[in-house]
């Protein structure tokens, strides 16, 4: 595969292919939707709600905090997750922003 050249990019767009890139996989949004119905969350619930192993929710967990959505505290040996929702608010304002300035007037 070929260079991504994200240099020519703004860092705009460059923003909003990687929280893109992170949403695209169903397994996050699921746990994005679990965590946000929750005061917390601790990994073996997410195991249990979405079904897969324990490893896999890591992994999907680790790209989500890639782009800022998650804090997490440990209580013992539990982590415990939620979302950040200053983080949250940023990058709604900047999917929205994104979408209003999209003009639908091609074929």
């Amino acid at each position: 595969m070929g260079a991504t050249k994200s240099h020519i990019f703004t860092t705009t767009q460059n923003e909003l292919a990687q929280v893109a890139k992170v949403l695209a996989h169903p397994a996050r949004i699921a746990i994005l939707q679990h965590i946000s119905k929750q005061e917390g969350c601790i990994c073996t619930d997410l195991v249990e709600e979405i079904g897969l192993a324990q490893p896999t929710i890591s992994q999907h967990l680790n790209e989500i905090k890639k782009i800022g959505l998650l804090k997490g505290t440990f209580e013992g040996k539990n982590l415990c997750y939620c979302i950040d929702q200053d983080r949250w608010l940023e990058l709604k304002q900047l999917m929205n922003t994104f979408f209003s300035n999209i003009t639908l007037n091609c074929c």
